[in-house]
């Protein structure tokens, strides 16, 4: 079985959704991003977004492969980094638009 995180920007948060739900059912054991519980209005304080980038980075150290939701080719700043730490780890990156295209 094949773990793989889930990385990508949160305005794809309803595709990140289904994309994982998706891949789970295939089989794989998907470690997902955490999405805000706060309104729009909240924001998260510099702690609070280190802790979570920092738990990303954990769960990417945890994994076999990264899946970057590149929706219409996006990928922001936080998901480069993401994939830089990837690859400075030798994990597989595997990108959703490949995946789509099969």
């Amino acid at each position: 079985m094949k773990v793989i995180t889930v990385c990508g920007s949160l305005r794809f948060m309803k595709e990140i959704m289904e994309i994982t739900e998706k891949m789970d059912l295939q089989g794989y054991c998907m470690l997902s991003i955490v999405y805000p519980a706060k309104s729009d209005k909240d924001v998260y304080t510099k702690e609070e977004k280190a802790m979570l980038s920092k738990m990303h980075k954990e769960r990417i150290k945890l994994s076999d492969a990264i899946l970057v939701v590149n929706i219409d080719n996006y990928i922001g700043r936080s998901t480069k980094s993401e994939i830089e730490f990837a690859e400075s780890l030798n994990k597989e990156i595997i990108y959703y638009t490949d995946l789509i295209k099969q």
